[in-house]
């Protein structure tokens, strides 16, 4: 009996790592350039003990520009020596933290990606603690970017083989989970070309799509802050006074006084 696979990689590459191959790639680098960029706008101002990012993008970590000390980034293979903080071995559907113990969650281009999205975002709201913020990256469908996955698709190759997720939906889905939308952020203009000398001619869309065409950046990025409901418990008081009542305890009304003072 043959152990060969089925249907074996044909450029050799398992395909769980051909994401990651491709952030290596010089697109995937330029890619990652920008939006270690946009985030070390926000992670600066974002604090606590423990900050987490689910998934490792090729060598370059989107939390260098975080103060919280306490930084770990998953890997759901064994690729964990490319991982610069302490790391774990585990699917994101899954993670191996307590519950309400993160201060900051960081999914860079998961939910695409991800069989279950939802769930992610279910273990996303578990473990971060109240008042914690979630920050996620992710391609935008309605932009050069979509496009080019309309195209190209068909090839099974990420990262056009993924399911991208618009902003509104994504939004609609944290709202179920009692996320409060801080911020939204398009950038990235240019279209997905491997040549690296006309992308750096193209360079001028990045600003001149951050005034004339802003909904149309092929990458975005969502920050949102997970809310805490307190509950004041007035059913509680209200039985409680009834049993108060009902036991004689009440204040004196102004016709007992009176009656008193008769006698």
């Amino acid at each position: 009996m043959s152990t060969q696979p089925d249907n074996p990689p044909e450029n050799g590459i398992a395909p769980g790592h051909e994401l990651l191959h491709w952030f290596n790639g010089k697109l995937g680098h330029s890619i990652l350039a920008a939006e270690r960029s946009r985030a070390s706008r926000i992670l600066p101002d974002l604090f606590g003990y423990h900050i987490l990012q689910v998934g490792d993008l090729a060598d370059a970590h989107l939390l260098d520009s975080s103060r919280i000390n306490h930084k770990i980034i998953t890997a759901q293979d064994d690729n964990a020596e490319t991982v610069k903080f302490p790391s774990l071995l585990c699917k994101s559907e899954a993670l191996p933290v307590s519950s309400e113990s993160m201060d900051v969650v960081v999914l860079p281009h998961l939910l695409e990606f991800a069989d279950n999205p939802h769930q992610i975002l279910r273990e996303t709201e578990r473990v971060l603690i109240g008042e914690g913020h979630v920050i996620i990256l992710g391609f935008n469908p309605w932009s050069l970017w979509g496009f080019w996955r309309l195209l190209l698709a068909w090839r099974g190759q990420p990262p056009w083989s993924g399911h991208y997720i618009g902003l509104t939906r994504l939004r609609d889905w944290l709202t179920l989970l009692d996320f409060e939308i801080i911020k939204t952020e398009r950038f990235y203009f240019r279209p997905p070309l491997e040549n690296r000398t006309i992308m750096q001619r193209l360079r001028f869309m990045e600003q001149l799509g951050g005034y004339c065409w802003t909904l149309f950046g092929g990458v975005y990025l969502l920050v949102a802050k997970k809310r805490v409901i307190s509950l004041t418990p007035i059913k509680l008081q209200w039985q409680k006074r009834r049993r108060m009542i009902a036991s004689g305890l009440v204040e004196p009304s102004a016709r007992n006084t009176s009656i008193q003072n008769d006698c």
